[in-house]
């Protein structure tokens, strides 16, 4: 795997388990947590809403869905 594609993923899994500790966070705090772009946080939760792990349940906020998920290192 490609060292960018590595960095990649385990961003979005730290997206994810930062919206699943929070309950319901905005895009902002998203770009304020990760200090990243918010086209580079919005093309992150649209790999993981087409995975249905999050939702967007309102313009701008986001949660995570019921779907169980298993964590790797």
């Amino acid at each position: 795997m490609k060292p960018s594609t590595h960095r990649m993923l385990t961003r979005i899994k730290s997206v994810y388990m930062f919206i699943n500790e929070r309950g319901t966070v905005t895009t902002q705090e998203l770009v304020d947590e990760f200090g990243i772009t918010p086209r580079t946080i919005q093309r992150d939760l649209n790999v993981l809403a087409y995975n249905d792990l999050v939702r967007s349940p309102s313009k701008g906020k986001w949660t995570t869905t019921n779907k169980k998920v298993k964590m790797s290192s």
